[in-house]
């Protein structure tokens, strides 16, 4: 069986879950006695001979003569005709976020194989990538949607997932399979953060509150800042945020500390894509992570916060429940939402409010941290393997090649 993975990202170009579940899913393919994995992506990666072979396809954009904001889209457009270009031996081939979907339907059309699709999130849920993108949204939902009616399976990473999927595009629910993502809970685990607190200048003398995250409306980080002024101050808080979508979200990001930080002390916001092993001391130093996301397929940060045994303040959308369970692992908070608009919460000071009610309720009892941090640990271990998901995804190859 010889898989053939399209992404955009793969170490060491990761910026958010999408490219964590590409990872640690075609590392534990390849360990498989009966996969071949080929692995091409949009980086300059490099890595000759199966099990396990990876190239990157770099496109140079600054000849470019279209407007910024559509280099993603031609270039997506353009790695699609160079993976095709250069062949393959695929018995299957699994696409990864819709920069890829161009690629695998050409693949699908051309060679004739099977072609897989992982909804990590979809675009009918995501309006705000608009104002990133433009015209190119409307590109970006086709392309997404013309890939997902054609696939010959369709991979969820929660039921949440499954339901917006047969919600959104005209897909046969038997063609839809809920394979959830994992954690590497031998490398996410608790160890020292006290290299990661002085290479960022984070005091210890307090505990701290985290977020990691891209700063994009997805991730509703904005609303979190907001929470901050509602938050007892014997706690610090860590914004770990970078990589703004748009220069207007940026601003608006920086603003919104810059106002935070008039009503407290104790906040400290590093301003880009921390990496691995530092992220993970931070997640084992803080007290409690919390995600704010408006959307969130899965909410892969989540799990990796729970294997290093932190408790978990969360939003109640997508796929998070189905991984933060309430008053166990952590506590999550409801998103009321308008009728107009299902990606805005209803009241956004409302909502602040409730994420700081929420977050002083586990900061001011230690107990209840403690046992959740086990807890959280204990599910990740025996929930999330990804020993397991990478059985599963090679059984449903399989059973595309005898169908």
């Amino acid at each position: 069986m010889n898989a053939l993975i399209y992404s955009n990202e793969y170490p060491p170009y990761n910026y958010g879950g999408a490219g964590v579940h590409v990872e640690y899913l075609t590392k534990e393919l390849a360990k498989l006695p009966d996969v071949d994995v080929d692995v091409r992506a949009f980086g300059d990666q490099e890595q000759s001979g199966y099990p396990l072979k990876v190239k990157g396809y770099p496109v140079d954009t600054s000849q470019y003569g279209a407007p910024k904001h559509l280099h993603s889209i031609f270039g997506s457009s353009q790695r699609a005709i160079t993976y095709n270009a250069d062949g393959n031996e695929a018995d299957v081939v699994h696409c990864h976020t819709w920069y890829t979907h161009l690629a695998g339907i050409m693949t699908k059309m051309n060679y004739g194989i099977p072609l897989v699709i992982t909804g990590h999130s979809l675009e009918p849920l995501r309006p705000w990538k608009r104002e990133q993108l433009k015209g190119g949204y409307d590109f970006s939902s086709w392309v997404e949607k013309t890939a997902l009616e054609m696939a010959d399976a369709v991979v969820a990473v929660s039921e949440g997932t499954k339901t917006d999927i047969l919600k959104h595009f005209n897909v046969a629910p038997e063609k839809v399979h809920v394979i959830y993502n994992g954690i590497d809970t031998e490398e996410y685990k608790p160890v020292d953060p006290s290299p990661a607190l002085s290479k960022f200048n984070i005091p210890n003398d307090k505990p701290y509150v985290l977020f990691v995250g891209r700063i994009t409306r997805q991730k509703g980080i904005i609303h979190l800042v907001e929470a901050i002024k509602y938050m007892n101050d014997n706690y610090n808080v860590v914004l770990c945020a970078g990589a703004p979508d748009t220069e207007e979200i940026a601003a608006e990001m920086k603003a919104a500390v810059a106002a935070a930080s008039q009503e407290r002390d104790g906040i400290y916001w590093v301003d880009e894509m921390v990496n691995k092993t530092d992220i993970i001391q931070l997640y084992s130093g803080a007290a409690v992570f919390c995600c704010p996301s408006i959307y969130e397929p899965f909410g892969i940060i989540n799990l990796e916060a729970m294997a290093c045994e932190t408790p978990v303040v969360g939003s109640a959308v997508g796929g998070i429940p189905e991984v933060v369970v309430h008053d166990e692992t952590g506590f999550l908070v409801p998103v009321a939402q308008q009728h107009e608009s299902p990606f805005a919460p209803l009241h956004p000071t409302a909502y602040a409010k409730d994420l700081a009610h929420q977050v002083n309720r586990l900061m001011d009892d230690p107990a209840k941290r403690e046992r959740f941090a086990k807890a959280g640990r204990k599910r990740a271990v025996e929930q999330f393997s990804w020993t397991s998901i990478a059985q599963q995804t090679r059984d449903l190859y399989v059973s595309l090649q005898k169908s």
